[in-house]
């Protein structure tokens, strides 16, 4: 199974009550970042199963702008699980449930999103630790094999903006010169 990890993208700053937090939605930098990694996503010809996102409004903005962009049309279902404290625990739970699926895409918070991908890609005893930094808007593709997995890409939001403006770039027509 191959699980795609995205991390909301940009919300502004953090609200101090717990519940006005999680209503924040995405500010304008937040929707083009959402939008670019889901162009760069379906550039990539990715393809998924199921979009399973953190209850929170700027995680489910975040899946709603990428599994459009993916012309994904299921539903984005919602898991408790996918929230800033879960436990990675939790996460193997919810993995497997969805086990028989060839591809699915998670979207949530840090710092649940980030250890979740380190221990799946730093089992291996013989290995120092993996350490990675998942930035808001960024995206990365995890191949499991079994209960570990392979780290295949992470894509922050700086590579998908630079990626969408050399495709805007590369697509326009050619002048001649006379």
């Amino acid at each position: 199974m191959i699980i795609y990890f995205v991390r909301h993208a940009s919300a502004g700053k953090k609200v101090l009550s717990a519940k006005k937090d999680e209503r924040r939605p995405l500010d304008d930098e937040g929707i083009l970042q959402a939008r670019y990694a889901g162009r760069l996503l379906a550039n990539l010809d990715v393809q998924v199963e199921h979009v399973i996102s953190s209850p929170l409004t700027r995680a489910l903005q975040t899946a709603s702008l990428v599994a459009n962009e993916l012309a994904f049309e299921g539903p984005v279902e919602r898991s408790d699980t996918l929230r800033p404290e879960s436990q990675f625990g939790d996460f193997q739970e919810l993995a497997a449930k969805f086990r028989n699926a060839e591809a699915i895409m998670v979207v949530g918070h840090n710092p649940s999103l980030t250890d979740f991908i380190c221990r799946l890609v730093g089992q291996n005893p013989d290995s120092a630790p993996a350490h990675i930094e998942l930035k808001k808007g960024a995206a990365a593709k995890v191949e499991m094999n079994g209960r570990t997995g392979m780290l295949q890409w992470l894509i922050t939001p700086k590579i998908a903006r630079a990626l969408q403006a050399s495709l805007k770039t590369s697509s326009r027509p050619k002048t001649s010169r006379k």
